[in-house]
């Protein structure tokens, strides 16, 4: 076999490998095509919450599609190093906006500044990166997403009569930004419960976004309160899925009123279920949406990008420009939101005994 015919084996196996850990497309011809350029975006993983490839990929590229804007997704499946490579990768194409979810902020940060070495700019997807060189946020108002869980755990507490209450919190990984924000958030909404006597904060430790993690972490919180728990503000649905173990095993999974988010279709049937309060669901699309439109602003330079970029926020460097999609705390009076969006399907969550529940509902 010749060199040549070598040469060209391998680029097709590459080609293939590259085509298999991400998405990307070319603009059609008959799109307006008005921002011509390519909008490089890292993901984070696929196991701590299920959105970044269930929704936001879809959401994305349903967005970038609409505007005529090529693109190249991947995720970084939660290796840091990994990350850096795709980074590094989507760098050398000459991507006109990197968009990333980072997985840390110093990764985040590092693969940011080289961007911006390259002449790219950047846009922080989701998660803020400290110390990071983005020009933009574009996320959810993350204290609000927190102050939603504690107001709604306060709700669903006050709701079962309860106005004494022994609380507990299960943190997201203090890794990522977001678990700091989530966390000022519900902190905030929860203490002057705390202050006037009326709760008791008996726990507070990070799941680290794991339904595992927080399996254990919650077992150990009633351990060590003989069972003396009355309501939890779980960071995100994954984590909820874990302490909602720990209730079924002990005869309590409608007792314990616990938090979450993402409405997950996990966390929505758990929701309807009566184990869960409620979950805070942030549409994605919304998200998305701002997103593609910031990167295209940046394209053609129109400023179109700081038009959208109406607030501020501190990465630890420099006030940069943000933009925020609005969150909503669903329960079971509102959980019709979800699917009316287009976020949740019938299809995936009205499954087994979930089925009977879709239908009280008016779900389908």
């Amino acid at each position: 076999m010749s060199k040549r015919s070598l040469a060209i084996i391998a680029a097709a196996a590459m080609t293939l490998t590259l085509a298999a850990c991400s998405s990307s497309s070319e603009p059609s011809t008959s799109s307006s095509a008005a921002a011509s350029g390519k909008v490089g975006v890292i993901l984070p993983d696929a196991t701590t919450s299920p959105r970044w490839e269930s929704n936001d990929r879809p959401s994305l590229e349903k967005a970038f599609d609409a505007a005529g804007v090529t693109y190249d997704i991947q995720n970084a499946t939660k290796d840091a190093t990994k990350f850096s490579s795709i980074c590094d990768a989507m760098i050398a194409e000459k991507v006109d906006v990197l968009m990333i979810v980072n997985i840390d902020s110093a990764s985040g940060a590092a693969c940011e500044k080289n961007a911006t070495a390259a002449g790219i700019k950047s846009i922080d997807y989701d998660r803020l990166t400290l110390n990071g060189t983005a020009s933009y946020y574009v996320s959810f108002d993350n204290v609000q997403v927190g102050k939603l869980m504690g107001d709604g755990l306060i709700a669903c507490l006050t709701a079962a009569g309860k106005t004494k209450a022994n609380v507990v919190y299960i943190n997201g990984d203090p890794t990522d930004n977001n678990a700091k924000l989530f966390k000022e958030g519900y902190a905030g909404a929860v203490q002057p419960k705390i202050d006037s006597g009326d709760y008791k904060l008996v726990g507070d430790q990070t799941g680290k976004w794991s339904a595992t993690e927080a399996q254990t972490v919650f077992e150990q919180m009633y351990t060590q309160n003989q069972g003396k728990i009355d309501g939890a503000v779980v960071a995100n649905d994954t984590m909820a899925g874990g302490t909602a173990i720990v209730l079924a095993k002990n005869g309590l999974a409608k007792s314990v009123p616990i938090t979450g988010q993402d409405a997950s279709d996990e966390g929505l049937q758990r929701v309807m279920a009566g184990t869960q309060c409620g979950t805070v669901f942030k549409d994605v699309n919304l998200e998305a949406d701002l997103a593609a439109k910031l990167a295209i602003g940046i394209i053609k330079g129109d400023g179109s990008d700081v038009a959208l970029a109406t607030a501020k926020i501190n990465n630890e460097v420099a006030d940069i420009g943000a933009a925020y999609a609005t969150p909503v705390w669903v329960t079971q009076a509102n959980i019709k939101a979800p699917f009316d969006a287009g976020y949740a399907t019938a299809a995936k969550v009205c499954v087994g005994d979930t089925a009977a529940l879709c239908t009280k509902f008016s779900i389908s």
